[in-house]
């Protein structure tokens, strides 16, 4: 299995990896796990341009976690959703499949950033992987009620 990781290379006994069409079920199951609104058309296509990973046990090779990533313009990599199965949480492995779609990103020369929307309690997790804040996420409404609890982060090159 290579592993894509960068950033330390995935923790040990897992690897990242491109996620293939035989991926395809088990990203959903961790996306889906994880309460994670993404769609199989989003999953399909993210796979079918190299833009979806995963992250395997490498006893089983059974796939733990997933990333999808979308291209909302050429010179943009979002990453529309991450997800590590329960158990596996706490080990890096979210940070492992994030490092490598930024390390993917680095190399293709029509790429210039990274972009994320996430939930404010991933704020360290983001910024720890070198992601600049967007606070306009923090703007109030005319109720003093937010617009919204998620963050936005952007890395670029």
């Amino acid at each position: 299995m290579s592993d894509e990781s960068g950033f330390g290379g995935a923790p040990e006994g897992f690897a990242v990896e491109s996620a293939t069409p035989d991926d395809r079920i088990d990203v959903l199951r961790v996306l889906d796990a994880a309460m994670l609104e993404t769609d199989a058309e989003t999953v399909d296509a993210a796979i079918d341009v190299g833009d979806a990973l995963v992250a395997r046990f490498d006893r089983t090779g059974a796939v733990v976690g997933a990333l999808v990533a979308t291209r909302p313009e050429p010179s943009r990599l979002h990453v529309d959703a991450v997800a590590v199965r329960r158990s596996r949480r706490g080990r890096g492995i979210g940070s492992a499949l994030v490092a490598a779609a930024v390390r993917r990103a680095e190399r293709d020369a029509a790429v210039d950033a990274v972009t994320a929307a996430f939930d404010r309690s991933l704020e360290a997790f983001y910024t720890d992987l070198g992601f600049d804040l967007d606070r306009d996420g923090d703007e109030r409404d005319g109720d003093d009620q937010r617009k919204t609890d998620r963050l936005r982060g952007r890395r670029s090159f």
